[in-house]
């Protein structure tokens, strides 16, 4: 996806001081939700971080999101709700590099964009590490999207129940457990007890493999639709009844993630209870922890999970009870989630492409720049067409003007009086009439060899926006990245490219 995604966003709001109200929701000119406040940019979009690393919340425009998710590919969806609450989420990238999660609502999910607002606020506000927390939201039309962090390990379902290299081992099972529970009880000690559809494809892994909750749960599907989307032999009998979502029901949910820990499989919970009620434990435990686990803690998870799926909600614990009953099996605490995963952690450089590179790739790759100034040079604008739309009427005299500057600017770029090449092209781009990737892929270069990665970056990511899918705009990016130190990201954004350009000689397009 590139990082333009700041670059091409309307203005973003903060939370307030006190975290809990939400702005004043306005129709705007497009039909969609904005705060009437507008006194400050906020931290999610922009780059802003609250504590601990997180964003601080904000509302993102339809473009920032469109940006971030190359147009919403279905290459970039990894995750789908099914048929009940048909809803995707998407993976993104912000401008800050920051990895997103982007969940996409059915059209009318949500009619009122002040309610949706509201909702996402109040679910906004909460911030802790086991959390995926919220961290921004969009309002624009008939749009409805939530933005959270994105977590690159998959789902707790993923490596239960579809594993491929490992199985979970006993210790990490419990870890997931421990922290799903801390998780409930802090939404429920600040007031937010309600979870939605909690199930094994909620629990997400960090980049450090710890688990977390998905905050999505913490919201609604839509105003006023069902709350839970999974199989009706594992939903709540409360629910069933009078289909309304309490805090047991959230309990009586957490029990089947226990039953899945402890299985290995989606055992359906009358089925589980009964093997419970016959002293058939072993029956019950994944038969892929044979001897590998404690039985005495099995044993206590066991009847945990018994206890949260009784009949009657009274009769459940309550999440301080979950939480003080898995703490004391939590022995390995000082191996890291990921070495129990049994994956890389993901901060790791990503390797150099293993595709072979074209002659542009290298050059970058290389950070050659008077290699990559000769193959602009030779590209000249072929891959600017369909960029413009113009007019009859726009060709002005300024237009006029504006081109010759860019004449200008060409003749200077050939000729390699690079500062020279700025101006002319600045010329051309503070008009904006018309928008041109290979101007601002040409002054980034010219930026380069004027030794300004900061700017190089900035109009390398800025011809991405004009040109999303552009392979040039991320070389361009790989090379300011690396003038910058920033060598993972560099590598990072080379690879991506070489993907598109791959993907683009094999679709035949420009």
């Amino acid at each position: 996806m590139g990082c333009c995604q700041s670059l091409c966003s309307d203005e973003h709001q903060p939370l307030g001081k006190d975290g809990a109200q939400p702005p004043q929701v306005t129709q705007n000119h497009r039909g969609g939700a904005t705060t009437a406040d507008n006194g400050g940019i906020g931290g999610g979009g922009a780059g802003g971080v609250a504590g601990g690393g997180i964003p601080s919340f904000s509302e993102f425009s339809f473009s920032d999101l469109k940006a971030a998710t190359n147009n919403f590919s279905s290459d970039n969806i990894v995750s789908e709700s099914g048929e009940k609450a048909p809803n995707l989420v998407y993976k993104g990238r912000l401008q800050n590099r920051r990895w997103i999660a982007v969940k996409k609502f059915t059209k009318m999910a949500w009619p009122d964009p002040k309610q949706f607002a509201e909702e996402a606020w109040g679910v906004g506000k909460f911030r802790h590490n086991r959390l995926a927390n919220l961290i921004g939201y969009c309002c624009d039309g008939d749009e409805r999207l939530l933005v959270a962090e994105f977590m690159p390990n998959d789902t707790l379902a993923k490596h239960l129940f579809h594993w491929e290299n490992q199985t979970i081992e006993w210790a990490m099972r419990l870890r997931v457990g421990y922290y799903i529970a801390e998780a409930l009880d802090y939404c429920s000690t600040e007031g937010r007890p309600l979870y939605h559809d909690l199930n094994a494809y909620r629990v997400l892994f960090d980049e450090d493999g710890d688990p977390r909750l998905s905050c999505f749960g913490l919201m609604k599907n839509s105003r006023d639709g069902k709350s839970y989307s999974t199989n009706l032999a594992y939903t709540p009998p409360e629910y069933l009844r009078n289909g309304r979502v309490t805090p047991e029901s959230v309990t009586y949910s957490f029990g089947t993630v226990l039953l899945d820990l402890l299985s290995g499989k989606h055992i359906p919970p009358s089925h589980a209870l009964d093997m419970i009620r016959g002293k058939n434990i072993i029956l019950l435990m994944d038969s892929h922890l044979e001897g590998k686990f404690s039985t005495e803690e099995a044993t206590v998870v066991v009847e945990l999970a018994s206890q949260c799926l009784q009949y009657e909600p009274r009769e459940r614990p309550n999440t301080k009870d979950l939480v003080a009953t898995l703490a004391p099996l939590q022995t390995k605490s000082d191996v890291p989630s990921y070495v129990m995963l049994g994956i890389k952690k993901h901060d790791e450089a990503p390797s150099t492409p293993q595709r072979p590179l074209s002659p542009l790739g290298e050059a970058c790759s290389r950070m050659d720049l008077t290699a990559i100034h000769q193959i602009l040079v030779m590209t000249h604008y072929r891959d600017d067409e369909g960029t413009n739309e113009l007019s009859f009427q726009e060709w002005t005299q300024q237009m006029k003007d504006m081109l010759d500057a860019r004449k200008r600017g060409d003749q200077a770029f050939r000729e390699k009086d690079f500062k020279t090449a700025i101006d002319c092209y600045s010329q051309f781009i503070d008009v904006g009439t018309m928008v041109s990737p290979t101007v601002f892929g040409r002054r980034s270069l010219c930026y380069l060899l004027c030794d300004q990665p900061d700017a190089a970056l900035r109009d390398a990511m800025q011809a991405q926006c004009v040109y999303p899918d552009w392979p040039t705009a991320f070389y361009m990016q790989s090379v300011a990245l690396a003038k910058l130190n920033m060598n993972t990201d560099a590598a990072d954004m080379l690879n991506e490219a070489s993907q598109l350009e791959e993907k683009r000689q094999r679709g035949g397009g420009k």
